[in-house]
């Protein structure tokens, strides 16, 4: 009998793999064509309940309920057009993933007459159980109300699954008693902090800016597999990564596959993904493959915060979704594979006023561009200040596997700004009272050869070790896990921005009010604050032994796990300042805490559990049976008078698999009773570390000897699909 790994390679060998796709239309002829957007809500609302929705989306007003009836109305008309029969409020809980419950537009009316009606009660708030979602605490299982409460700013859109098609209305969750139980609830409140800030120190420049939104554009990292393959891989089922498996011989040391022709049914899964993204309002852009066998990128083009978190956690649904028509599987963890790179999600943040100006763009001469240099030297300020939140707000299991591993950034939070730029901010330290020269332009140019165009260079390189990086006109916060929720660093980011916008605001107020001139007033602030922040500018080689010795000389924090990371967000100094901008109260802040640590010790949990299932089940009855064979082999060259050298290899590797299953098994059993040691552990945050500490460090020793089996037992014994099997076949 063929074991499900060799059974899944005939499959994937014999049977030839669709990869056609629906001819091409274009982009722009059906892009947004599910979502209701102004422009399909001027069409079926009347002028008044238009103005009112564009109010709401721009203003942050509150839409009344008439209102919300004549909305609802139209919503379910555009809805009927596309053949939708149900609504659900979709929203994000604390679990890292999205929800939904869906209810039809069918009603009976008391004389058993049957409609079809969507009001304007229904389209704003919904109470779906909250029992059984993450509150961390806030609410007891017999606390079941929660509410879900629409959010206009992010635009409806209709899901197609199969035949159906469904009504997705964007919500914030909250509890009956009013905390936030939801990861987009205080990224609104993260970004109407920021934009009060902005504005005010935009002021000081420009009159007409009233207007400041945080935007966003990430760039999503993930793998594809072959999904029979790893349906033959229970770890990777059970915990989206690999557990056990040797390296294969050729990975990513060739450097072949980066940005490399994208594989043809890969590259079918990637148009079919698209188009359903397109559809949905998603602006993709770019898409390539990434370093690592298997590893591919997609980003979008930049949006408003709250939208662009929207669309990332719908790609990552369609993504999966859609793989399954390919029978491919996406890995979104963040380190699926040893020994070869892991998956990111870099979050490119700034700050776009109403009057179209970029914050963090320098423009030609960022030296007196001073609203340049307000918000590039607070953004500076703002990560020297709470270094440790950013990086609380990427701790994850998954991360932790990632993070300094010679591929991601380290845990140290530092910013690169580049050359260019660190002498901008070197002189102006240097500079006294108003003498400043005029810079030359901040584009250089450079003539490569005749027949190439003349390349503009940025105003700095790029730094692939930084996980806080200047890219010429935003910050590049590359330390976020693919697997993530971006609204989490998101909310950090803006209200740490706040924090120091907001700090800015009153130290050039106060010399102001001194009698200085306002621009003198500026560039003192900005002078004090880069002496004060230089500590955190770093644009050497992040993952040299070097930095991390000199980064602990600077008194920067290098936290490696999640659950000491943790603690950032529950320090006196956190709750202050979350508190201070309606962020988070001090309550949500511990809830949060808490449901993160569950959350870590949960999934090391599964993945003990799931190592511990593999080696018994998987991986020692192969390797005994491998042992039979040689054993019976060894016993018949002896009966047939050999002497021993013509079986000293069989010898050799039959004592190499006994020693590795004796290790395995003995290990497995000390890891269960580290386990059971943890669980009787009652705190979560000392449960967290027992399991990172005790439990985790069983993981590599258990894998270390699995890896050396397979490479010693027969390939037709072995049962879990191998990394060269994953990785290179399609």
């Amino acid at each position: 009998m063929q074991s499900l790994r060799l059974n899944a390679l005939h499959d994937l060998l014999a049977s030839p793999r669709s990869t056609e796709v629906d001819p091409s239309r274009k982009i722009t002829g059906f892009f947004a064509e599910n979502v209701f957007d102004l422009k399909k809500a001027r069409e079926f609302l009347s002028d008044e309940a238009y103005k009112s929705l564009v109010s709401s989306i721009k203003n942050q007003t509150k839409i009344d309920r008439k209102m919300g009836d004549q909305i609802a109305s139209a919503l379910k008309s555009w809805a009927e057009t596309k053949n939708v029969t149900h609504y659900t409020h979709w929203f994000q809980p604390l679990t890292g993933a999205t929800a939904e419950k869906h209810d039809s537009f069918f009603t009976l009316k008391g004389d058993g007459t049957a409609l079809e009606e969507f009001d304007g009660a229904a389209l704003i708030q919904q109470e779906p159980d909250a029992s059984s979602f993450p509150s961390g605490g806030i609410r007891a299982t017999f606390e079941a109300r929660g509410y879900t409460a629409w959010d206009p700013s992010s635009p409806p859109f209709i899901v197609e699954i199969g035949n159906g098609r469904t009504l997705c209305i964007p919500t914030i969750f909250v509890s009956y008693t009013g905390e936030s139980l939801d990861a987009k609830t205080p990224l609104l409140k993260s970004a109407v902090a920021l934009e009060k800030a902005a504005v005010d120190v935009c002021q000081y420049f420009d009159k007409n800016i009233t207007s400041v939104k945080p935007t966003l554009g990430w760039e999503q990292e993930y793998f594809v597999v072959d999904a029979t393959l790893a349906s033959a891989r229970p770890d990777l089922i059970m915990t989206g990564r690999t557990v056990f498996g040797h390296a294969p011989a050729k990975g990513q040391q060739l450097e072949d596959h980066y940005f490399g022709a994208i594989p043809e049914r890969v590259y079918a899964f990637m148009r079919d993904f698209e188009d359903e993204s397109y559809k949905l309002g998603v602006p993709l852009k770019t898409r390539h493959n990434e370093v690592a066998p298997s590893q591919f990128e997609c980003a979008p083009i930049f949006e408003e915060v709250n939208l662009a978190v929207d669309h990332n956690i719908l790609l990552m649904d369609v993504m999966t979704r859609v793989a399954k028509r390919h029978n491919l599987i996406v890995l979104l963890h963040e380190k699926p594979f040893a020994q070869i790179n892991g998956s990111g999600k870099h979050n490119n943040w700034s700050m776009a006023t109403n009057t179209g100006v970029n914050l963090l763009g320098p423009g030609k001469t960022p030296k007196t561009n001073l609203m340049f240099l307000a918000f590039f030297v607070n953004t500076i300020k703002a990560v020297h200040d709470h270094a440790d939140l950013l990086r609380a707000s990427i701790a994850s299991a998954g991360n932790d596997h990632r993070l300094g591993a010679n591929e991601a950034p380290p845990a140290i939070i530092s910013i690169f700004i580049g050359k260019y730029l660190t002498d901008v901010l070197n002189e102006v330290e240097k500079r006294v009272g108003d003498n400043f020269d005029e810079q030359d332009e901040a584009m250089l140019k450079l003539d490569i050869h005749k027949s190439i165009p003349e390349l503009m260079l940025d105003n700095t390189d790029r730094n692939r070790t930084s996980p806080f990086a200047f890219t010429g006109n935003k910050f590049e916060f590359r330390a976020v896990g693919s697997s993530a929720n971006c609204a989490a660093p998101m909310t950090v980011l803006n209200t740490i921005m706040c924090d120091a916008l907001t700090q800015f605001k009153t130290d050039v107020d106060a010399l102001i009010d001194k009698g200085e001139k306002k621009e003198i007033a500026l560039m003192q602030v900005i002078q004090k604050y880069i002496v004060e922040s230089k500590k955190i500018l770093f644009e050497g080689d992040g993952y040299s032994e070097a930095w991390a010795k000199e980064a602990e000389k600077r008194g920067l924090p290098n936290v490696k796990t999640t659950p000491l990371a943790l603690d950032a967000f529950v320090t006196d100094g956190a709750k202050k300042l979350f508190e201070n901008f309606n962020i988070y109260t001090k309550k949500e802040l511990e809830a949060r805490h808490e449901i993160q640590l569950e959350n870590y010790i949960k999934k090391l949990q599964i993945e003990a559990r799931i190592i511990g299932d593999l080696a018994s089940t998987y991986i020692l009855p192969p390797a005994i049976k491998y042992q039979n064979v040689l054993i019976e082999n060894i016993k018949g060259l002896k009966d047939l008078g050999f002497d021993g050298s013509a079986y000293a290899s069989q010898m050799q590797i039959a004592q190499k698999i006994s020693e590795h299953i004796g290790v395995i098994g003995a290990k497995v059993k000390e890891m269960i009773e580290a386990r059971k040691e943890a669980n009787k552990e009652s705190d979560s945050r000392e449960k967290a570390i027992k399991y990172c500490d005790d439990v985790k460090k069983y993981f590599d020793e258990i894998r270390y000897h699995v890896d050396k089996l397979e490479l010693l037992v027969d390939d037709e014994y072995w049962e879990l699909p191998k990394y060269r099997e994953l990785l290179f076949l399609r």
